[in-house]
């Protein structure tokens, strides 16, 4: 049975909500919520938080939250991910499927976890996978949600911060899906991003999973109805507390 492990990348300073993982959220600091949410998934061998802030260290060590101090200069969870990676194959402890769940993701659902597993129990070639959901063409032209096509078997052909597909003239809407940041790779699928140069496309976009489309490393997307909020600004935050009080949710503990 394959080992699958569930890193949560939380770094503390951030440009456009500075200190965002330890802000509160109904009582409970931000990073709290997401681990204890993902921590309700069955199939997690190990789940831990890989930070590069002593206070988050110390916060998750004060929640009891399994966490790793990794270096500052990543710039990416990715990039922290691999550091993970590394530091357990040194320790005989590296899994076999890594789960990357953004440390500014509270809502993130155990249908979620599941739905990025599938792929990889249906086919041996999977790896790389991630999620989609139906976005409302309200939303479509928002930047800050990332769209995703995919092809007839569900794998990416494109993410992007513009509307895609685009509709000409009168033709009937097209349907958009916001691409939700969680993903969930093979080992040898992140050791080959490792040795990748990021590519013109990933570049232009600011997205870094087009890295693995600029090299032919397919992304297998899974659709969700279930949407989450994820925490860039204060009334996303404001939102994701709103949301929480109204859907009656109550912390995981």
């Amino acid at each position: 049975m394959a080992k699958i492990v569930g890193i949560i990348p939380a770094r503390l300073e951030s440009s456009r909500l500075p200190r965002k993982p330890l802000l509160p959220i109904c009582g409970h600091p931000m990073i709290a919520w997401v681990y204890a949410r993902a921590r309700l998934a069955s199939e997690f061998s190990d789940l831990l938080v890989a930070t590069d802030s002593d206070e988050v260290l110390e916060w998750c060590r004060t929640l009891h939250i399994p966490v790793m101090m990794t270096s500052p200069a990543h710039r990416s969870g990715t990039a922290r991910i691999l550091e993970v990676i590394t530091r357990q194959t040194r320790e005989q402890e590296q899994g076999d499927i890594y789960v990357n769940i953004q440390g500014d993701e509270p809502l993130v659902d155990v249908e979620h976890i599941k739905l990025l597993l599938r792929p990889f129990s249906e086919s041996v070639e999977a790896e790389v996978t991630t999620l989609k959901v139906p976005l409302n063409s309200a939303d479509a032209n928002d930047p800050n949600k990332v769209k995703v096509v995919t092809d007839v078997k569900g794998r990416a052909l494109y993410f992007s911060r513009h509307p895609i597909p685009y509709v000409q003239g009168s033709l009937p809407a097209a349907v958009h899906y916001k691409h939700l940041g969680i993903y969930a790779y093979t080992v040898g699928a992140l050791e080959k991003f490792r040795k990748l140069a990021p590519g013109p496309l990933e570049q232009t976009e600011k997205l870094e999973q087009l890295r693995f489309l600029e090299h032919n490393i397919p992304i297998a997307v899974c659709e969700t109805l279930k949407d989450t909020i994820g925490v860039d600004t204060a009334e996303d935050l404001r939102m994701v507390e709103e949301y929480i009080k109204q859907a009656g949710i109550q912390f995981p503990g």
